[in-house]
């Protein structure tokens, strides 16, 4: 039972030196969150820490949760997660911006 387990499993793992860079570019870009807030950008400050939050959940997604190396069925499940994920800020950012049409 175990040899037929191992012959169908194709996940195949990046080397450690991969892992490294990632998570480096995690705290690069921690510094740049932390640099970003520190001055005064007027309107890009949202935009740029939105990027930088994107990019470091990308880099989370696809090497450290293993989603760039998997199959594509898992690839339809996790952008089925994200399709949710962005309809339920949708609705609740469509709630919050309504609050004011209501007369008090």
């Amino acid at each position: 039972m175990e040899d037929t387990l191992q012959e169908t499993s194709t996940h195949t793992s990046p080397p450690l030196r991969v892992y490294y860079l990632v998570y480096a570019a995690l705290i690069v870009l921690l510094l740049l969150t932390v640099a970003a807030h520190l001055f005064d950008l007027g309107v890009w400050s949202l935009l740029i820490a939105m990027v930088i939050a994107i990019v470091k959940a990308m880099l989370v997604l696809l090497y450290f949760m293993h989603l760039r190396y998997s199959s594509r069925l898992v690839w339809l499940f996790a952008g089925a997660g994200l399709a949710w994920l962005f309809l339920i800020f949708l609705y609740t950012l469509s709630d919050y911006l309504s609050r004011g049409w209501v007369g008090s």
